[in-house]
């Protein structure tokens, strides 16, 4: 099963008071690893022809993330529809899961606001990133 990865070193300033990276921080660094998908629908990152919206977004934090030590992003694709699809990612520190997420994306116009079919060469594109 292909995924995307990414490595973040936490930074000093993303801890909070607890001594953890703050949980406002992981959901940015869940969108900053979205980019590879990001990338499928818009080669150029072209914000002038953006398509895609974010339709939710959850997450879990499983276990506390801590400054020091290098977290691993994996992004897979979860679920593929008509206009829409779901990204699930995963952090892990030291090998432990700290959170979870998932994010509905929509292929989208911003001109009509309206959700627009997934072309069939970018639905193959993500199979090649779903979950079993």
């Amino acid at each position: 099963m292909a995924q995307f990865d990414l490595s973040i070193q936490p930074r000093f300033n993303e801890t909070d008071g607890l001594g953890h990276i703050n949980n406002t921080v992981i959901p940015v660094w869940f969108e900053a690893a979205r980019e590879p998908i990001f990338a499928i629908f818009n080669p150029e990152l072209d914000l002038n022809n953006w398509n895609l919206i974010v339709a939710g977004f959850t997450i879990a934090f499983t276990a506390p993330t801590y400054y020091g030590k290098p977290v691993e992003v994996v992004t897979r694709i979860s679920r593929i529809g008509n206009s829409s699809f779901e990204v699930l990612q995963q952090s892990f520190q030291a090998g432990k899961m700290t959170a979870e997420a998932k994010t509905t994306l929509v292929h989208y116009d911003y001109q009509t606001e309206k959700s627009v079919a997934i072309p069939a060469d970018i639905r193959e594109l993500l199979g090649s990133y779903l979950t079993a």
